[in-house]
């Protein structure tokens, strides 16, 4: 279960899905018991039916920022910048048409320190270091620097997602993003959280389902793939957190009384577990999250979880693996394969409990 190919599946490309469904909380879900590994299809409305009234849904409120950027090198080829660490840095900017920050940049040739770009809106920047194929740029304006990014930038889609933004039957500036993001710095959405709605939302409030915020700003790291054959040797990516008192709290008395802690997507499972202690107890905070779960760890925290349909050898499929088992999930993507659900980032979902 260590081995990187354990981990492995076959998916074809029709089932990634390009798109969103028209309506976010219609998407397919598959229930898969932990215990009694069965499977069970539903809509994603349905969830309801499936939480109990003593259950909190944790959920991710980060949101996507439009950090990926087009433009021209001064040498008139074209360039694609992504930015990667706008939580941490936004905090220090103090002026508001200044702008330094860790990048990666897509050209025809590798740039260096000193190289120039243009943007539309009168936006520049200008490499000031590099480091193992990271750039620290400084980017300039005649204005304010976010106000600039969020007119042109685009949103930080998955390589797997091919129109680049340029569909217009979707607009990804409200489909890559959950109904309560609210928390600018991730480079990438919490998936888990695009199946709910404003209303499904009031709903389960209704059925007195507790439902409680945290933050982890998604980084790059989420898209890179694991090189090493033995997974026990791959080093995991670190992302900002932010867990409040209240949410604390409130998490810490519902494991107290008996009740569930539902983890909306992986970002939360992770999050959750890395701030808490032998016990299982919730510490409130701030900090950086490197915890890479996979088969054999034992879970403090989290009873349930609703999550996507993840890539075959990713670091998101070991961690479900370890919450559910490596069979039971892999026979469980079969089943959703063999009635064609939809994978990824616009897929369906899965509730694991």
């Amino acid at each position: 279960m260590f081995s990187l190919i354990d981990y492995n599946y076959n998916l074809p490309e029709k089932l990634i899905a390009q798109k969103p469904v028209e309506q976010r909380d219609r998407s397919r879900l598959l229930f898969l018991r932990r215990n009694a590994e069965n499977l069970s299809h539903h809509e994603f409305y349905d969830i309801c039916d499936l939480l109990s009234p003593n259950d909190v849904l944790v959920i991710n409120n980060t949101e996507v920022i439009p950090g990926r950027l087009f433009g021209k090198r001064d040498t008139g080829g074209k360039a694609e910048i992504l930015i990667l660490d706008y939580a941490f840095r936004s905090k220090k900017i103090k002026d508001g048409s200044a702008f330094v920050c860790d990048c990666l940049i897509k050209t025809s040739k590798h740039p260096k320190i000193g190289s120039l770009f243009f943007f539309d809106q009168g936006l520049k920047a200008m490499i000031i270091d590099c480091r193992n194929g990271i750039y620290t740029v400084e980017f300039s304006c005649n204005s304010n620097f976010e106000t600039i990014l969020y007119k042109i930038g685009k949103m930080p889609l998955p390589p797997y997602i091919k129109h680049n933004g340029n569909n217009t039957s979707c607009d990804d500036r409200k489909s890559y993003q959950t109904v309560y993001a609210s928390q600018k710095g991730a480079i990438a959405a919490p998936t888990a959280g695009l199946h709910f709605s404003k209303k499904l939302l009031e709903k389960l409030k209704k059925s007195s389902v507790g439902i409680v915020a945290i933050t982890l700003h998604v980084g790059y790291g989420t898209f890179l793939p694991v090189r090493v054959s033995d997974i026990r040797d791959h080093k995991i990516h670190s992302e900002q957190y932010f867990i409040s008192e209240k949410s604390a709290d409130l998490i810490n008395r519902t494991k107290a009384n008996g009740g569930r802690i539902v983890a909306v997507g992986t970002t939360c499972v992770r999050t959750l577990e890395y701030a808490s202690d032998s016990n299982g107890n919730v510490s409130s905070g701030k900090g950086n999250c490197d915890l890479f779960i996979y088969p054999g760890y034992k879970f403090k925290v989290v009873d349930a979880m609703i999550t996507n349909f993840h890539l075959p050898e990713s670091t998101l499929l070991m961690l479900v693996s370890a919450f559910a088992g490596r069979k039971n999930v892999l026979n469980a993507y079969k089943e959703a394969i063999n009635k064609e659900y939809r994978f990824y980032s616009y897929g369906d979902a899965m509730l694991i409990a």
